[in-house]
């Protein structure tokens, strides 16, 4: 699923450098995640960078927007043709 920025978000700024799908801008008042950018940083990180960093806990799941890794992980393939991903590790088997 796509992450969400709520209305709690104080509009710092903290979220957007951190993405690697350049999916988050400057809305009207508050930060937004584009969500066919967005791929809550599957093939790069282990957890959504925007939310390690938001410093007011406002990025969580979108739940309007539920998605598998591997259609996370396709999306960033497609985002990011140059770049060498490895495939996510099935729920089953971790931890």
């Amino acid at each position: 699923m796509s992450t969400t920025i709520t209305d709690e978000c104080i509009n710092c700024g903290a979220c957007e450098p951190e993405c690697p799908n350049n999916a988050i801008s400057e809305g009207d008042d508050i930060y937004v995640i584009d969500p066919q950018l967005c791929t809550e940083c599957v093939g790069f990180f282990d957890v959504e960078q925007c939310a390690e960093v938001c410093p007011v806990d406002c990025c969580v799941p979108d739940p309007n927007n539920v998605e598998s890794e591997d259609v996370l992980l396709e999306r960033a393939k497609k985002i990011h043709p140059d770049h060498q991903f490895s495939e996510p590790i099935p729920s089953r088997f971790r931890k």
